[in-house]
């Protein structure tokens, strides 16, 4: 049997016979001894095998890369000279007395130290490359991560509850993944995008502090932060108000860094209402390493004559913005700013108008460098540089348009540049975003969509605005982001069926189709459910941002593609036409025109 995982062999154990297993990672014949480095889940140790032990040495000779080897053998100290510092069994060798094959390897795909692989490489070929010491570590911390959770929530009094994988399609089911029913034809399951509706339901039945770590899925376009089947942290309480959730919560996430990294984060975290977030970072997730801000300038620009301006600070729901970069006017190339034009028009940005300080203390044309100086008055030059704080050598870029895209634009030029020009700050800087508005208008649709989910309460007194005036009413709702990513987000629910049903009409649900979809939800509404709210955190999003890796599938054992695919089972994969009958299917198919 295995005494000790190769990493763990250390100078305490000089003289003991010790038995290991594991992979050949590398295999050096230095003529007439010949050293395999074997490698587990903790690390790699040398192994010696000297030509004195003829069977222990023919075996070796045979040893190539990834063979799965069985080392008995006696640890001793390496000889002067060759000690690794870098490795921390560096101090040791193993001398081989007995070397078993237990599986042979063919030639691997790449070198587990190989840099700079195809992401489509690793994924195809994910059994090797989940071998590599940086997927180990990072499945590790996952690991840690999801313990410290559990151990954070078991001290709070919360209970693990699993919730169903299989249930009804939601009002957002063109994302849903539908599962057919065999003994049901032409009926449907749906896989959960949140076990939301269950775990309300589980407050109305007097479970007041659930949590748990579940799968969800969600049908939609990919990015580097989303998957089709991803792991939340969900969690729900009863009788808390939002900032007693809150507190509970970031309490949490103080934990498990503290546990996982042994890092301190703000207590309390900082909180930006979604106006303020919007206002000066354009973003609702905003990246606090970076201290740069927007400046809003829409009432400066109602007077000027300036068209580009002048439209969009009379358009309804427009804005005009600065974004001072300190230091721009010299660090930043023309073909820089002509670089963050064509930057900012991935987000529906018509242009990308800029100023250069070149002395502060002459808002002319002789103080500021730009070809849109000679349109704006002295007056306005002058508030621009007083507003926005510029100095001498300092950039100014604007963005004038609908808000939506003076924010999105400008928020994302502002990280760009935030990193690219040494403007970020190090560490760990979370925050908490609340104060959301209840709806957002979704303008193919022409009708109001709930911007969390149609359970999230209204703030006290807005419960009236949710038919007279959507627009103005704000949620219970908070977010938290860490780093400019939104890691969890949650809200105070609703426990009134009669507030439901108002958030419901203002939806565009009527009461037949809300008592179609929702009337166990109703119903368990009107048996006296608690005042109830709670949240869902990303453990792959947390995950990833701990690791310092680039992509979520890279904190996850067997992830998809970008396209929801699973390069190395080949998922999604045709059904035979015996399972489609029995599920009631036929697949249609149309000829090529």
């Amino acid at each position: 049997m295995r005494t000790h995982y190769c990493g763990d062999v250390n100078a305490a154990h000089i003289d003991q016979i010790v038995t290991l297993y594991g992979w050949s990672h590398r295999r050096r014949d230095h003529g007439g001894v010949i050293f395999i480095d074997l490698r587990d889940r903790e690390g790699i140790v040398q192994v010696v095998c000297d030509p004195d032990r003829v069977e222990t040495f023919r075996t070796a000779e045979r040893v190539r890369n990834e063979f799965c080897l069985r080392v008995t053998g006696k640890v001793r100290r390496r000889p002067e000279g060759t000690v690794n510092p870098d490795m921390s069994t560096g101090e040791i060798e193993v001398l081989a007395h007995d070397l078993e094959v237990l599986n042979p390897s063919v030639t691997p795909p790449f070198q587990l130290d190989e840099e700079n692989l195809n992401e489509n490489v690793r994924l195809q070929h994910r059994v090797i490359d989940l071998r590599r010491p940086q997927m180990h570590a990072n499945l590790r911390l996952r690991y840690r991560v999801t313990m410290a959770v559990r151990r954070y929530f078991d001290a709070q009094g919360f209970l693990d509850i699993e919730t169903p994988m299989l249930t009804r399609s939601t009002p957002e089911g063109a994302r849903d993944y539908l599962v057919p029913s065999r003994l049901y034809g032409g009926q449907f399951y749906a896989l959960p995008q949140s076990p939301q509706l269950f775990k309300q339901m589980l407050m109305a039945a007097g479970y007041d502090r659930y949590y748990q770590i579940t799968k969800c899925f969600r049908d939609e376009d990919l990015r580097a932060d989303r998957q089709p089947e991803f792991t939340q942290i969900d969690v729900e309480t009863s009788f808390l108000d939002e900032g007693e959730i809150r507190r509970i919560m970031e309490g949490m996430v103080r934990a498990v860094f503290k546990e996982a990294l042994d890092a301190d984060l703000p207590d309390p975290f900082p909180v930006l209402t979604h106006a303020e977030a919007m206002r000066d970072y354009g973003s609702d997730k905003p990246d606090l390493r970076i201290p740069l801000k927007l400046t809003d300038l829409t009432d400066l620009m109602k007077t000027v004559e300036f068209k580009v301006f002048r439209a969009a600070a009379d358009m309804e729901g427009g804005r005009i913005a600065a974004l001072r970069i300190p230091g721009g006017g010299s660090s930043l190339t023309r073909k820089e700013i002509d670089d963050c034009t064509a930057f900012v028009g991935i987000y529906g940005a018509k242009g990308l108008a800029y100023i250069k300080v070149n002395d502060a203390t002459k808002p002319g044309e002789e103080g500021l460098q730009s070809p849109i100086v000679k349109f704006l008055p002295r007056e306005a030059l002058s508030a621009i540089v007083q507003r926005t704080g510029a100095r001498n050598g300092d950039l100014i870029f604007f963005g004038a348009d609908k808000a939506k895209v003076v924010n999105d634009s400008l928020g994302a030029l502002r990280v760009k540049l935030g990193h690219e020009k040494g403007h970020a700050e190090t560490g760990w800087r979370p925050l908490w975003v609340v104060d959301f508005p209840m709806f957002e208008w979704d303008e193919e649709a022409k009708r109001w969509g709930a911007m969390h989910h149609p359970f999230t309460a209204p703030k006290d007194g807005h419960e009236d605005r949710l038919e007279s005036d959507p627009s103005q009413a704000l949620a219970k709702a908070y977010d938290i982001v860490l780093n400019g990513w939104e890691i969890g987000g949650g809200s105070v629910r609703i426990h009134r069926a009669d507030v439901q049903s108002k958030v419901f009409r203002a939806l565009g649900i009527d009461d037949e189709e809300a008592r179609a979809k929702f009337g166990f939800l109703l119903d368990a509404l009107k048996y006296g459910a608690p005042p109830h709210g709670g949240i869902a955190f990303g453990l792959d999003r947390i995950v990833t941002l701990m690791a310092g890796a680039e992509s979520i599938r890279d904190v996850i054992a067997f992830p998809k593609t970008q396209r929801g695919q699973c390069l190395l089972t080949q998922a999604p994969s045709p059904a035979d036409e015996r399972q489609l009958r029995e599920l009631h299917l036929r697949i249609r198919t149309t000829e090529a025109k």
